[in-house]
């Protein structure tokens, strides 16, 4: 058996083993990018939603006296407050992922990868947690004037 040989083909396994991980990892790395595309343009839906939301309830608050319903639109108008604070953070937060991926990226610096994959998982959750819960609340606040202002 030829020593010489065998090492070159153990250099281009090597070699062909190393390009493999690095295609994967930009691979992964692209789909990050995608989903924080995707999360930022859900953001900025949910911030013109909860602007509606805002704007309907200020039209229907408009010449009301009933204290009842002023406590109840009171209590909507902050978990819209609550809600836009949690975007703009959430959208902070989402940036800065999408900042460091492209470090990562144009540097091939791929050292990170675990806590840029725990960061993404987290960002899943918190995207997963908004939308469930700012439907739960677009209903609520829905169902709540459909039925006082009867």
């Amino acid at each position: 058996m030829d020593l010489t040989r065998v090492n070159t083909q153990l250099q281009v396994f090597i070699k062909d083993q190393n390009r493999t991980k690095v295609n994967a990892l930009v691979n992964i790395l692209e789909q990050y990018h995608h989903e924080n595309m995707t999360w930022l343009r859900s953001i900025d839906f949910f911030k013109q939603e909860n602007s509606f939301l805002k704007n309907r309830l200020a039209e229907v608050v408009d010449g009301t006296t009933d204290r009842g319903f002023l406590a109840q639109a009171e209590h909507f108008q902050n978990q819209f407050i609550i809600k836009d604070e949690f975007l703009d953070e959430l959208r902070h937060e989402v940036n800065e992922q999408e900042r460091d991926l492209t470090v990562q990226f144009r540097h091939q610096s791929f050292s990170a990868d675990i806590v840029m994959k725990d960061r993404q998982q987290q960002l899943r959750g918190q995207m997963q947690y908004l939308e469930k819960e700012f439907s739960n609340l677009r209903y609520e606040f829905n169902n709540y004037l459909a039925s006082d202002l009867q």
